[in-house]
């Protein structure tokens, strides 16, 4: 059997039933935590009313599907489009250290868009998301992510259209050769630019929903019986051989049922690039055990893996000199600024790009490859920190950072998270029925019920 035909087969025959009970309790959690993300991002984030407009233009509102945190409706695929780049947009969605993506962006919005084009339960909805995270994880190991970083492309995007693929079809109930159809039309569409880190594009958060958008098209359309490439993933010009140098598709399909690559995803406790987190976990440890002070800070120094480089390390004169809020997402010298000058990192702290203390303390910090937390990648996003001051050095290495599997967030923490970005765009009432229908997902008898509580009366401003 095919790498295309086994993952097809075994996206297909999901069922909460058959999937181990932590499983669905932890993909219940991850559906929680996007959709705090698209909430917050449809009021706030910088590149959401271009995003709407640009929708509008090309007709994909109007429909009856649903974005969360808006009360406008959307085509299918407009819904799945902006769910998905909202779900991005603030940089505090899940991630997959080994695969070095963000998997479930992709998979939750096309599901979701799916199931209120099929009218589906939760339970299909929810099992439907297990595929879509089980699909593009695997791809991302297989490639690695490592080589497929190094030619450019961001796997979240290339992987996540067949995550969101796979999410949709399986939301459909589409049988094995049709799954593996839709694979195929997602080959046709497979796409992600890391070009967005030479002057903070919002290119980022786009790939990712044109993704899913893309994975919810090409279910559609293999719904409706139309023929994809047979071999999409190990193909002489499948996605395996076109997009990495040395890929091993077998990675792809190893412990297929048995271990599962959800179950492998962290949660963000901090909105920025997750290279950064293990460095904010250090900095927040060593400041609460010595008292440090922003102003007896004399010299900081990040410890990153290669991959960590390439994404908040280089440029050095880039990452020390953040002007946008992307910049400041990818850049450990700023998310360490900021945790150094306030005590913590949230969404609101990108409101101190321009703060003096923070500027003060950009030119003290710099990042560094280093061959202790290289030899963890990619099981584990760890990171150094050294802190010179007082005439002290401070030193502490975080391997696992909060928020990882083997240091996952509670339930409580969760909705902590949930709540601090939903909260000021919905109000106490809403976000806390908005929380308990996420997380009663597997029991919903409409996916509606679930996207209608997301729903506002209107937009502050609007």
């Amino acid at each position: 059997m095919s790498v295309t035909t086994e993952l097809a087969a075994f996206a297909t025959g999901i069922t909460l039933e058959t999937l181990p009970p932590e499983v669905v309790e932890r993909a219940r959690f991850l559906v929680l935590d996007l959709i705090g993300n698209i909430v917050r991002a449809r009021a706030e984030a910088e590149s959401t009313p271009a995003l709407l407009a640009g929708m509008r233009a090309l007709g994909l509102g109007g429909g009856n599907a649903s974005v969360f945190g808006d009360a406008a409706r959307y085509t299918p695929l407009g819904a799945a489009l902006a769910n998905a780049t909202l779900g991005h947009s603030l940089d505090f969605d899940d991630t997959h250290a080994a695969g070095s993506l963000h998997p479930g962006v992709t998979a939750i919005a096309a599901a979701l868009a799916a199931g209120e084009m099929a009218g589906a339960n939760g339970a299909e909805v929810l099992a439907g998301i297990v595929a879509g995270y089980e699909v593009a994880c695997r791809l991302a190991l297989a490639l690695p992510a490592g080589e497929h970083y190094a030619r450019g492309f961001h796997p979240t995007a290339t992987c996540g259209a067949f995550g969101a693929a796979a999410a949709a079809a399986r939301t459909f109930r589409l049988p094995p050769a049709a799954v593996q159809s839709a694979f195929g039309i997602a080959l046709s569409q497979t796409a992600g630019s890391l070009e967005f880190l030479v002057n903070g594009a919002w290119t980022k958060r786009f790939q990712v929903g044109w993704s899913a958008m893309s994975g919810l098209a090409a279910a559609s359309f293999a719904r409706e019986g139309f023929k994809g490439a047979a071999e999409a993933f190990e193909g002489p010009h499948g996605f395996l051989r076109a997009y990495a140098p040395a890929a091993r598709p077998a990675r792809a399909t190893e412990e297929l049922g048995k271990a599962f690559e959800l179950m492998a995803t962290a949660v963000k406790p901090y909105p920025s690039c997750r290279f950064g987190h293990a460095g904010i976990d250090a900095v927040l440890a060593l400041s609460a055990e010595h008292a440090l002070r922003p102003k007896e800070i004399e010299a900081v120094t990040l410890g990153l893996s290669k991959a960590g480089m390439t994404l908040i390390g280089r440029p050095v004169e880039k990452k020390a000199d953040p002007k946008n809020v992307v910049d400041g997402q990818f850049s450990g010298p700023f998310v360490l600024a900021v945790v150094l000058a306030t005590g913590g990192m949230g969404w609101d702290s990108y409101r101190l790009l321009d703060d003096p203390v923070v500027r003060s303390l950009l030119p003290k910090i710099r990042c560094e490859e280093d061959a202790e937390i290289e030899a963890e990648f990619p099981s584990n996003m760890a990171g150094k920190v050294t802190i010179r001051a007082r005439g002290r050095v401070f030193q502490k290495t975080v391997r696992v950072p909060k928020g990882e599997p083997g240091n996952f967030l509670s339930e409580a923490e969760l909705r902590g998270k949930f709540v601090s970005l939903a909260e000021p765009v919905l109000g106490a009432g809403q976000t806390a029925t908005l929380a308990d229908a996420a997380l009663a997902i597997a029991g919903l008898a409409n996916i509606s019920v679930l996207m209608r509580n997301g729903t506002p009366a209107r937009l502050a401003g609007e």
